[in-house]
Formats: structure tokens, C-alpha cells, sequence
């Protein structure tokens, strides 16, 4: 949990830095560019089936710009990392009671850190002919990836921070899935496989397998 902590700390600042248009401004520019084919969501762990405020936003925002038609497609990407429930398909049960429809959601179950979710999805999302791509998360996140993307890819991604007033009207809805669905067997938690540096090093990219 410290390390989750120091991670947040780490976010916050480098969103001090994400200049440029305001999450209103993206969201603009996204709806000039509709249907963007696929919009990447980088998951989080999920506890028992259900989900915090974090994960919920995620959720709702991905939710919010597939019904408005800004995005065709939605890629949850998250493995078991922290919790025995692989985040992916977690969050693919809990889009489908937001009234996303299963066939435009794709799943990895790979990565592991927020990196890892932009990487692998991008390439996954291209070998399935995918051509326009964005990613939809939170600002702190995507602080981080914007500054990550720059230097690794040469193609436009659209950034889509939340816009937190277009989904607080429905942040008081709860919801719970089967856990027994998405259940990874013979789990390992991350802070038992990776010591603190190299789970460091996962957040900043340097444990992709290219």
C-alpha cells in the first residue's frame, strides 16, 4: 500500500506538468474527430466484486464517451496484480451493466502497470486494424502517459482526462459483479513477485517485453 501511495504522490506532481488544453478542450476535439475506433482504459484492482471512486470513474467516464458515440470500442486492460481478480474482465462486467454492449469491448490481461496498459493495448488494438486510438482515464494518469507516449510513439493518441462534471450526475449508482468469474488461479500479489525497485521500474515502463 506504500507504494501505491508513493505512486499517487508521483502522478500528482508530473499532472502539475501536463500543459496544454484543458480535459473540456480534449473532449472537444475528440467529438470534432468521432468515433475515435478505440478508447484504452488502464484498469485497477478490484476488492470482493466491488469498486472504489477511482475505478468507478474510470468506469463512467469510459462508459460516458462510448454512448456519446466519441468512442466505438472500449479496451480494459489490467492483469491480477494486486487483488486475485484480473482487472480487465473485471471491468468488462462492470461496463456491461453500464449498458456498453460486449461486442465492443476487448480485454487484455497483461499488463500489470500503466505503462504496460498503453503499450500492450496500442499494439493490440493496431493488430486488430484499429487506426485511431485514445486513452480515457483520469488526469493524474494521464499526465503520466502523455509524457510516455511522446517518446514512444510516433502516432497521435487522443488524451482524454475526465471530465468529471459529464459523470458526476451517476457516481451515486452501485454495482457489483461475480468474482468468481474473473478469479486468477494461482494468484501471486505483485509485492511478492517484484521488489520495490522493480515495480518502480514497471511504472516507468522498463519491464515491457517489446
Amino acid at each position: 500500500m506504500r507504494f501505491i501511495g508513493i505512486l499517487i504522490f508521483i502522478l500528482c506532481l508530473q499532472s502539475c506538468f501536463f500543459l496544454g488544453p484543458s480535459p473540456k478542450t480534449r473532449l472537444r476535439q475528440a467529438e470534432t474527430a468521432k468515433p475515435i475506433d478505440v478508447i484504452i482504459v488502464p484498469c485497477l484492482p478490484i476488492y470482493h466484486g466491488k469498486w472504489d471512486t477511482l475505478l468507478k470513474s474510470r468506469l463512467m467516464w469510459s462508459s460516458y464517451l462510448y454512448h456519446k458515440g466519441i468512442a466505438s470500442h472500449i479496451l480494459y486492460s489490467g492483469n491480477a496484480v494486486y487483488t486475485p481478480w484480473m482487472e480487465g474482465p473485471s471491468m468488462a462486467l462492470f461496463a456491461q451493466q453500464l449498458g456498453v454492449k460486449s461486442e465492443h469491448i476487448i480485454i487484455d490481461t497483461i499488463a500489470e502497470h500503466s505503462t504496460e496498459n498503453l503499450y500492450y493495448s496500442y499494439h493490440q488494438a493496431k493488430k486488430m486494424g484499429y487506426k485511431s486510438i485514445g486513452i480515457a482515464t483520469d488526469p493524474f494518469q494521464c499526465a503520466m502517459l502523455h509524457k510516455y507516449a511522446k517518446k514512444n510513439f510516433k502516432e497521435t493518441i487522443y488524451f482524454l482526462p475526465i471530465v468529471y462534471d459529464s459523470i458526476r450526475p451517476k457516481m451515486g449508482l452501485e454495482l457489483e459483479i461475480d468474482t468468481t468469474a474473473t478469479l486468477k488461479k494461482n494468484f501471486i500479489p505483485i509485492e511478492e513477485r517484484m521488489d520495490y525497485k522493480d515495480r518502480f521500474k514497471g511504472t516507468a515502463g522498463k519491464n515491457i517485453k517489446k
